[in-house]
């Protein structure tokens, strides 16, 4: 069984966040993004981390981080407290399937658990990406809400 590590992530691993957000939009969207702006986005995150979170996961005998996630918070009026966002989730290929979503995903959910002002988490998935979608479902998420809208500057 592999030994999975999760932790804040550092500034010493901005290279592998930018890498891995390139790949993201590639693998997902099919988007070749700036490295210039995402590397200068993923500093001003490890910077500052009332803009965000990332948390990376390490695998035990692998050199550098496999995979990470990064969290923003939404203020609820309906529920009075936090929801916390999944973002920017990203695992090296070779990797998946071996748990370290679920690494990732069971240590940021017993942070929320633990914390009154934090009352739940959620995520957007392309609705095109089945598989990620079937992951999300066994471990409980459900999509049935909210549909996702966005007008974003190009």
């Amino acid at each position: 069984m592999d030994i999975i590590k999760v932790r804040v992530a550092r500034p010493r691993d901005r290279k592998s966040l930018t890498d891995f957000q390139v790949q993201l939009a590639l693998e997902t969207e099919g988007q070749e993004l700036d490295r210039r702006i995402v590397s200068q986005g993923v500093k001003s995150v490890l910077d500052d981390p009332q803009k965000a979170t990332y948390f990376v996961a390490e695998l035990e005998g692998v050199r550098g981080i496999v995979g990470c996630l990064m969290i923003t918070d939404e203020w609820s009026d309906w529920r009075n407290g936090w929801v916390w966002w999944i973002q920017s989730l990203y695992v090296l290929p070779e990797y998946r399937n071996r748990g370290i979503f679920t690494a990732l995903f069971e240590h940021v959910w017993m942070i929320v658990d633990s914390t009154s002002d934090v009352k739940g988490i959620r995520l957007y998935v392309d609705k095109r990406n089945i598989s990620a979608r079937e992951v999300y479902e066994a471990i409980g998420m459900t999509g049935e809400h909210y549909t996702t809208y966005e007008l974003m500057k190009e």
